[in-house]
Parts: structure tokens; sequence; C-alpha cells
């Protein structure tokens, strides 16, 4: 049976060089310049240089980044695969 918990979301940034998410289901994928993390709301990109996963939380869904942090956007799950779909059509 899948865990059906839901966390409430948050984003914290101190000074563009520490970054806590709360709500947080997976990591998919990180390097030093993107981390690519599924939360409760959507996909959220984080971008920048020297990025670091500090701390992962699975129990209660937090994750620390320290680097400098240059953008943060959020794609909703279905949307991802939509887009990456529909442009593959159309293009």
């Amino acid at each position: 049976m899948e865990n059906d918990i839901q966390f409430n979301h948050s984003i914290t940034l101190n000074e563009r060089k520490n970054l806590l998410v709360t709500g947080v289901k997976k990591i998919d994928h990180f390097d030093t310049n993107e981390f690519l993390i599924e939360t409760n709301m959507g996909y959220l990109y984080i971008k920048g240089s020297e990025l670091e996963l500090i701390k992962l939380d699975t129990f209660k869904g937090n994750v620390t980044i320290k680097g400098i942090v240059n953008s943060m956007v959020y794609n909703d799950k279905d949307k991802v695969k939509e887009d990456g779909i529909i442009s593959r059509l159309f293009k």
C-alpha cells in the first residue's frame, strides 16, 4: 500500500545560499547545477551553482540544499508529461 500522507509544502531560502523545501515526495534528479524535486504541489526545478544536498528527511518530507540558488520554477506533474509529448508531435 502506498503512503498517502500529505505534508505541507513550503520553501525557505536564506541569502540565496541555504534552501529548505518541505512537502517533498522524491528527488528525481540532482547535480551541482540543478535539482528536480517532486513536491505535493508539483515538480520544482531549482537551478544554481555549487548546489549540494545537505539533508534528506524522507520521513518528514524535507530537503536541505546549500549553494548559490539562481532560480526556482514549478511545473505540474501532468503538464511535464503533456508538454513533452505535444512538443514532439508538433515539431
